[in-house]
Protein backbone atom coordinates (compact mmCIF):
# COMPACT_ATOMS: atom_id res chain seq x y z
CA UNK A 1 0.00 0.00 0.00
CA UNK A 2 0.93 3.58 -0.30
CA UNK A 3 3.03 5.81 2.59
CA UNK A 4 0.21 7.93 2.85
CA UNK A 5 -2.26 4.58 3.91
CA UNK A 6 0.23 3.17 5.94
CA UNK A 7 0.77 6.19 8.03
CA UNK A 8 -3.31 6.41 8.49
CA UNK A 9 -3.26 2.39 9.65
CA UNK A 10 -0.36 2.95 11.92
CA UNK A 11 -1.97 6.09 13.46
CA UNK A 12 -5.27 4.39 14.44
CA UNK A 13 -3.34 1.57 16.06
CA UNK A 14 -1.04 3.78 18.21
CA UNK A 15 -3.91 6.05 19.38
CA UNK A 16 -5.94 3.63 20.61
CA UNK A 17 -2.89 1.49 22.79
CA UNK A 18 -3.16 -1.52 20.19
CA UNK A 19 0.83 -1.13 20.30
CA UNK A 20 1.88 -3.34 23.27
CA UNK A 21 5.14 -3.48 24.59
CA UNK A 22 6.44 -6.26 26.89
CA UNK A 23 6.68 -10.45 26.83
CA UNK A 24 3.58 -11.85 25.00
CA UNK A 25 2.92 -15.47 23.84
CA UNK A 26 1.41 -15.06 20.77
CA UNK A 27 -1.52 -17.03 19.03
CA UNK A 28 1.47 -18.82 16.82
CA UNK A 29 2.93 -20.12 19.78
CA UNK A 30 5.94 -18.25 19.23
CA UNK A 31 7.06 -15.04 21.58
CA UNK A 32 7.62 -11.65 20.88
CA UNK A 33 8.53 -8.34 22.90
CA UNK A 34 5.58 -6.68 21.03
CA UNK A 35 1.94 -7.22 20.84
CA UNK A 36 -0.84 -5.83 18.62
CA UNK A 37 -4.27 -5.75 20.23
CA UNK A 38 -6.50 -5.08 17.21
CA UNK A 39 -9.89 -5.29 18.87
CA UNK A 40 -8.67 -1.68 20.32
CA UNK A 41 -8.33 -0.71 17.00
CA UNK A 42 -11.76 -2.54 16.15
CA UNK A 43 -13.90 -1.38 19.18
CA UNK A 44 -14.34 1.82 16.86
CA UNK A 45 -17.14 1.68 14.77
CA UNK A 46 -15.64 5.10 12.19
CA UNK A 47 -12.18 3.41 12.26
CA UNK A 48 -13.08 -0.20 11.38
CA UNK A 49 -14.95 1.74 8.49
CA UNK A 50 -12.01 3.24 7.67
CA UNK A 51 -9.82 0.69 7.50
CA UNK A 52 -11.96 -0.97 5.25
CA UNK A 53 -13.00 0.92 2.87
CA UNK A 54 -8.63 0.78 2.44
CA UNK A 55 -9.07 -3.12 2.16
CA UNK A 56 -11.92 -3.03 -0.54
CA UNK A 57 -9.73 -0.34 -2.40
CA UNK A 58 -6.88 -3.67 -3.13
CA UNK A 59 -9.48 -4.85 -4.67
CA UNK A 60 -11.35 -2.21 -6.91
CA UNK A 61 -10.76 -0.73 -10.55
CA UNK A 62 -10.14 3.16 -11.19
CA UNK A 63 -14.31 3.81 -11.60
CA UNK A 64 -14.52 1.66 -7.45
CA UNK A 65 -16.12 -1.58 -9.29
CA UNK A 66 -14.88 -4.56 -7.13
CA UNK A 67 -13.11 -7.45 -8.50
CA UNK A 68 -14.80 -9.66 -6.48
CA UNK A 69 -18.06 -11.62 -5.55
CA UNK A 70 -17.88 -12.22 -2.30
CA UNK A 71 -15.35 -11.34 0.64
CA UNK A 72 -14.63 -13.61 3.36
CA UNK A 73 -12.50 -13.68 7.09
CA UNK A 74 -11.18 -16.00 9.36
CA UNK A 75 -13.06 -15.66 13.48
CA UNK A 76 -12.99 -13.88 15.08
CA UNK A 77 -11.48 -9.98 13.77
CA UNK A 78 -11.93 -11.42 10.15
CA UNK A 79 -15.61 -11.34 10.76
CA UNK A 80 -15.81 -7.42 11.16
CA UNK A 81 -13.83 -6.60 8.56
CA UNK A 82 -15.34 -9.31 6.12
CA UNK A 83 -18.77 -7.86 6.75
CA UNK A 84 -17.78 -4.01 6.17
CA UNK A 85 -15.49 -4.66 3.72
CA UNK A 86 -18.54 -6.44 1.66
CA UNK A 87 -20.86 -3.45 2.89
CA UNK A 88 -18.71 -0.93 1.47
CA UNK A 89 -18.05 -3.18 -1.83
CA UNK A 90 -21.99 -3.83 -1.79
CA UNK A 91 -21.52 -7.79 -2.10
CA UNK A 92 -22.17 -10.78 0.66
CA UNK A 93 -19.76 -11.39 3.38
CA UNK A 94 -19.01 -13.88 5.65
CA UNK A 95 -16.50 -16.11 7.82
CA UNK A 96 -15.06 -19.66 8.48
CA UNK A 97 -14.70 -21.17 11.93
CA UNK A 98 -12.48 -23.55 13.56
CA UNK A 99 -13.68 -27.01 13.79
CA UNK A 100 -11.50 -29.88 15.90
CA UNK A 101 -11.35 -33.15 13.77
CA UNK A 102 -11.44 -36.47 16.01
CA UNK A 103 -7.69 -36.84 14.96
CA UNK A 104 -7.23 -33.29 17.08
CA UNK A 105 -6.32 -31.76 14.14
CA UNK A 106 -7.87 -28.16 13.77
CA UNK A 107 -9.35 -26.66 10.27
CA UNK A 108 -11.40 -23.84 8.97
CA UNK A 109 -15.20 -24.64 7.40
CA UNK A 110 -17.64 -22.40 6.11
CA UNK A 111 -20.75 -23.28 8.25
CA UNK A 112 -24.39 -21.24 9.67
CA UNK A 113 -25.49 -21.25 5.90
CA UNK A 114 -22.06 -20.09 4.36
CA UNK A 115 -21.12 -21.58 0.98
CA UNK A 116 -18.70 -20.61 -1.69
CA UNK A 117 -19.78 -21.26 -5.44
CA UNK A 118 -17.26 -22.69 -8.41
CA UNK A 119 -15.82 -19.83 -10.24
CA UNK A 120 -16.94 -17.07 -7.35
CA UNK A 121 -14.44 -14.44 -7.28
CA UNK A 122 -13.10 -14.23 -3.60
CA UNK A 123 -11.27 -11.23 -1.37
CA UNK A 124 -9.95 -12.74 1.98
CA UNK A 125 -9.27 -9.94 4.65
CA UNK A 126 -7.91 -10.90 8.29
CA UNK A 127 -6.53 -8.41 11.14
CA UNK A 128 -3.03 -9.30 11.57
CA UNK A 129 -0.21 -11.09 10.06
CA UNK A 130 2.62 -12.66 12.43
CA UNK A 131 3.09 -16.41 10.46
CA UNK A 132 0.52 -16.73 7.99
CA UNK A 133 -1.08 -19.52 9.54
CA UNK A 134 -4.73 -17.70 9.81
CA UNK A 135 -4.78 -17.38 5.94
CA UNK A 136 -3.35 -20.58 5.08
CA UNK A 137 -5.77 -22.55 6.93
CA UNK A 138 -8.39 -20.23 4.95
CA UNK A 139 -7.00 -21.61 1.59
CA UNK A 140 -8.31 -25.35 1.41
CA UNK A 141 -12.24 -24.41 2.02
CA UNK A 142 -12.05 -21.94 -0.90
CA UNK A 143 -10.11 -23.75 -2.63
CA UNK A 144 -12.47 -26.84 -2.08
CA UNK A 145 -15.70 -24.90 -3.38
CA UNK A 146 -13.52 -24.27 -6.42
CA UNK A 147 -13.77 -20.46 -5.64
CA UNK A 148 -11.28 -18.23 -6.77
CA UNK A 149 -8.88 -16.15 -4.29
CA UNK A 150 -7.92 -12.90 -6.17
CA UNK A 151 -6.11 -11.50 -3.61
CA UNK A 152 -5.46 -11.86 0.36
CA UNK A 153 -5.97 -8.45 2.38
CA UNK A 154 -4.64 -7.45 5.81
CA UNK A 155 -4.57 -4.56 8.58
CA UNK A 156 -1.00 -5.56 9.18
CA UNK A 157 1.87 -7.64 8.37
CA UNK A 158 4.38 -7.82 11.30
CA UNK A 159 6.44 -10.40 9.46
CA UNK A 160 7.92 -7.55 7.76
CA UNK A 161 6.43 -7.87 4.20
CA UNK A 162 4.84 -10.85 2.87
CA UNK A 163 3.75 -10.79 -0.30
CA UNK A 164 2.38 -14.05 -1.18
CA UNK A 165 1.00 -17.16 0.81
CA UNK A 166 1.44 -20.95 -0.75
CA UNK A 167 -1.87 -23.40 -0.57
CA UNK A 168 -0.97 -25.97 1.50
CA UNK A 169 -3.20 -28.21 -0.47
CA UNK A 170 -2.83 -27.74 -3.83
CA UNK A 171 0.62 -25.58 -3.97
CA UNK A 172 -1.33 -22.59 -5.90
CA UNK A 173 0.30 -18.73 -4.67
CA UNK A 174 -1.84 -15.82 -3.62
CA UNK A 175 -1.06 -12.44 -3.70
CA UNK A 176 -1.48 -11.02 -0.05
CA UNK A 177 -1.35 -6.66 0.57
CA UNK A 178 -0.75 -5.26 3.77
CA UNK A 179 -1.64 -2.08 4.52
CA UNK A 180 0.81 -1.60 7.34
CA UNK A 181 4.03 -3.24 7.00
CA UNK A 182 5.96 -3.61 10.19
CA UNK A 183 9.14 -5.79 11.71
CA UNK A 184 8.60 -7.85 14.46
CA UNK A 185 10.28 -10.54 15.26
CA UNK A 186 9.20 -13.73 17.29
CA UNK A 187 10.63 -15.59 18.88
CA UNK A 188 10.87 -19.75 20.02
CA UNK A 189 9.93 -19.89 23.60
CA UNK A 190 12.54 -20.15 26.02
CA UNK A 191 15.75 -18.48 27.73
CA UNK A 192 18.10 -19.24 24.70
CA UNK A 193 16.14 -18.49 22.19
CA UNK A 194 13.22 -15.16 23.28
CA UNK A 195 15.21 -12.74 25.09
CA UNK A 196 11.76 -11.74 27.36
CA UNK A 197 12.45 -15.38 28.64
CA UNK A 198 16.59 -15.12 29.00
CA UNK A 199 15.07 -11.67 31.06
CA UNK A 200 12.90 -14.06 33.15
CA UNK A 201 9.92 -11.31 32.52
CA UNK A 202 6.22 -13.06 33.20
CA UNK A 203 4.79 -13.98 30.00
CA UNK A 204 1.05 -12.71 28.92
CA UNK A 205 -1.50 -14.57 26.85
CA UNK A 206 -3.36 -11.53 25.49
CA UNK A 207 -6.44 -11.83 22.82
CA UNK A 208 -8.79 -15.31 22.95
CA UNK A 209 -5.52 -17.16 25.03
CA UNK A 210 -5.49 -14.74 27.75
CA UNK A 211 -6.27 -11.65 28.85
Amino acid sequence: MTAPAAGRVEARFRSSGALREGHFQLKSGRHGTSYLEKFQVLQHPATVSELCAMLAATVTDADGRPAVDVVVGPTTGGVILAFETARQLGLPGFFAEEVGEASGTVRRVFRRGFRLQAGQRVLLVDDILTTGGSLLAMLPPIEAAGAELVRAAVLVDRAGGTTQVTSPTSGRTYPVTALWVLDLPTYEPGPATCPGCAAGLPVEAPGSSGR
